[in-house]
């Protein structure tokens, strides 16, 4: 495995500059006080754009694809808090384009600020057109419907997939993963397990093949927020290879895909008791805010592993991806 040969690969893809340096690797020293562990975060949620967040490495690339097919209008779905609508949405009017959102209700609530606060109160500052959906069960097919809808209308749409996960997108956190693999070293520390969320698949799987190349043999487990491994696996395998295809890298042959789909419950968008001690748990200590969507599922995930001695010796690394705007929808 060559991690030159990923990075020079990656280098041929056009992608936006959203990201002019690397976000932080900190350690939580008053948590790790707390816990009895080392535990360091690589601070994903700090990125400078749209109140930070994963999506922006992935949109770089899909953004870049966009303007090179002359689109007019991005298109998107995801839930009423999307992360990942909410910074798609600040693309576009970044780049003076237009937006159209599909939005569910994932957890079928009548609550004013789910409907209308969080992330979904910033689709409106943005710009973003905005229509509801019963369910995204069959998402591509009702985005190549609105897709088609405006081309007939002489629009020039650009289809920006759920969560920005397909392979274009993930090449985000492929890159993402030589970023922590330096910084892991420049650190100096032997890190027993780094942890992330996996939902739509784009990040665990870039960041899985970055790492790999960079740092073979680091343990990485995806922390699963909305689905069990029987139907999370394949989603993460198969962007997984789609990746190193459009790459035309190999997969490597020790690349392990590790989940823990303990922590999802009761279901996608709806955080559980362990999600809510964890957000208060790092709010309290550190000042760092999860949400409870996705990071706080995660980070319950580290806890219970460190509480069940299921990490190993040495210190632990919480990829934060961001969310923090959903925390105002679910008071």
């Amino acid at each position: 495995m060559d991690k030159t040969l990923l990075a020079t690969h990656l280098e041929r893809v056009e992608r936006l500059t959203l990201l002019t340096q690397p976000t932080p690797l900190e350690k939580l020293e008053r948590l790790s006080q707390t816990l009895g562990r080392e535990i360091y975060i690589k601070r994903d949620d700090t990125t400078p754009f749209a109140l930070g967040g994963n999506k922006v490495r992935k949109l770089e690339y899909l953004g870049a694809a966009a303007l090179a097919e002359g689109a007019d209008t991005l298109i998107t779905a995801g839930a009423i808090q999307s992360n990942h609508v909410r910074q798609t949405a600040a693309l576009a009017a970044r780049l003076g384009l237009d937006c159209l959102a599909l939005l569910e209700n994932p957890i079928g609530t009548n609550a004013a600020n789910y409907l209308e606060n969080g992330n979904r109160l910033l689709l409106d500052l943005f710009g973003a057109t905005v229509e509801n959906v019963d369910s995204l069960e069959n998402a591509d097919q009702l985005l190549a419907q609105v897709a088609s809808r405006l081309s007939v209308l002489g629009r020039r749409p650009y289809v920006v997939p759920i969560g920005g996960s397909n392979a274009l997108g993930a090449l985000g956190y492929v890159r993402a993963g030589l970023e922590l693999a330096e910084q892991i070293k420049q650190s100096g520390q032997h890190f027993a397990a780094v942890v992330v969320a996996s939902g739509s698949a784009g990040t665990h799987s870039g960041l899985a093949l970055g790492l790999e190349y960079a740092l073979p043999g680091t343990r990485l487990i995806g922390v699963t927020v909305s689905r069990p491994d029987a139907t999370q696996r394949p989603k993460v395998e198969g962007l997984l290879q789609q990746t190193a295809e459009l790459l035309d890298v190999p997969v490597p042959v020790d690349l392990k895909i590790e989940l823990w789909d303990n922590y999802f419950a009761p279901r996608y968008g709806e955080p559980n008791p362990a999600t809510l001690a964890s957000i208060q748990l790092l709010a309290s200590h550190e000042g760092i805010l999860l949400d409870p969507v996705y990071t706080g599922k995660a980070f319950a995930g580290l806890v219970d592993g460190i509480e069940r001695d299921l990490l190993g010796k040495g210190p632990v690394l919480f990829v934060h991806t961001g969310g923090a705007p959903a925390l105002f929808a679910y008071h």
